[in-house]
C-alpha cells in the first residue's frame, strides 16, 4: 500500500501558484475531477456559466472518464457548461488522433451537455482556416469584437506538459511562440512533421484558473527543469505559463520525485519566485 501522503507547496509568494502532489494516478485523477466540480460550480453560481479548455492524452482521458460516472456528472449544471479545446491535432473530428474524440468518447456523449455547447475545432476548414474560425467562435461567445484589445477569460484550462516541456501545441522553436495578438494559431511542427491548432500562451495566461495534469516517472526530469531550472521559455514552452489568476500543478508522487517528496521546501528556487509571476 502507498503511505505517501498528499502535500502541497506554495510556488509563488503571493500564493496563487502551487505544486499539489497525491500519492498515485488515482488520487491525482480523483482531485483533478473535485477542482473541475468546484470550479463549475463557482463559475456557474457566479457568472451563470462554465467556460472550460480541456486538453489531450492518457491522464486526462482518465479524468474525463471519472468525470462521466455518476459521482461527478450529477454535481455540475451540465446545460451551463461550455466546452473547448486549448488544441487539436489537424485531423478529422472522428480521427483516432482527435482531441475531440478522445474526450467525447470519455466524457461529452456520456452527460447532458447541450450540443451547441460543445465548441470543437473545425479541422475540416485546413489548419489555418480553423485557427481563425476557432478564434472568431471564441470571441463571439466571450461578446468580445475582434482588434477591441484584451483577452477572454476562461473560467477553467486543462493542460498537461510533454517530455519536452511543451504544453497545449506550444512546441520549443515554433512560431506560435513569438509574441502577437492571436488568441489561436495553426502552429507547424516540425520536429512532429505535422501542424496543430492551438491557443497562444497570453490566451492561456488569461484564464481565471490554469491545472497541470502531469503523471508518471517518464516526466519527473522535465518536471524538474520546468519548474526549478533556468527560465527559457522558448525552450521550454511550460513555462511560458504564468497566469494572471490561479495556477496548480497537479502531479502524483513519482512524476514530482525530482522535484519535492514532502511539504518542505526543495533546495533551488522556483521560476516563480525568481522572476515574479506574470513576467
Amino acid at each position: 500500500m502507498n503511505t505517501l501522503r498528499p502535500f502541497v507547496i506554495q510556488l509563488n509568494d503571493d500564493g496563487t501558484y502551487h505544486l499539489n502532489v497525491q500519492p498515485d494516478g488515482t488520487a491525482l485523477t480523483r482531485l483533478a475531477a473535485s477542482a473541475v466540480v468546484f470550479w463549475a460550480r463557482k463559475a456557474i453560481e457566479r457568472r451563470g456559466r462554465f467556460h472550460i479548455a480541456l486538453s489531450g492524452g492518457s491522464t486526462p482521458r482518465t479524468l474525463f472518464e471519472l468525470l462521466a460516472t455518476a459521482e461527478f456528472a450529477r454535481q455540475i449544471l451540465w446545460e451551463r457548461v461550455h466546452v473547448w479545446w486549448g488544441d487539436e491535432r489537424d485531423v478529422p473530428p472522428d480521427h483516432a488522433d482527435s482531441n475531440f474524440r478522445m474526450a467525447n468518447e470519455a466524457l461529452l456523449r456520456h452527460v447532458p451537455l447541450p450540443a451547441e455547447n460543445v465548441h470543437r475545432v473545425r479541422t475540416e476548414l485546413g489548419a489555418e482556416a480553423a485557427a481563425a474560425d476557432y478564434e472568431h467562435e471564441i470571441l463571439a461567445a466571450f461578446e468580445m469584437q475582434p482588434g477591441a484589445g484584451g483577452w477572454p477569460v476562461f473560467d477553467l484550462l486543462l493542460l498537461g506538459m510533454g517530455d519536452d516541456g511543451h504544453t497545449a501545441s506550444l512546441f520549443s522553436g515554433s512560431a506560435a511562440l513569438e509574441p502577437g495578438e492571436r488568441l489561436v494559431l495553426a502552429n507547424r511542427v516540425e520536429k512532429l512533421h505535422t501542424t496543430r491548432i492551438t491557443f497562444t500562451a497570453p490566451l492561456i495566461n488569461a484564464a481565471d484558473t490554469v491545472i497541470f495534469l502531469v503523471a508518471g516517472a517518464g516526466k519527473a526530469p522535465m518536471l524538474r527543469r520546468v519548474l526549478l531550472g533556468e527560465y527559457d521559455a522558448v525552450a521550454l514552452p511550460s513555462q511560458s505559463i504564468m497566469p494572471a489568476g490561479k495556477l496548480f500543478w497537479m502531479t502524483d508522487a513519482a512524476a514530482a520525485a525530482q522535484v519535492a517528496e514532502g511539504p518542505a521546501y526543495p533546495q533551488g528556487e522556483f521560476i516563480y519566485r525568481r522572476m515574479g509571476e506574470g513576467e
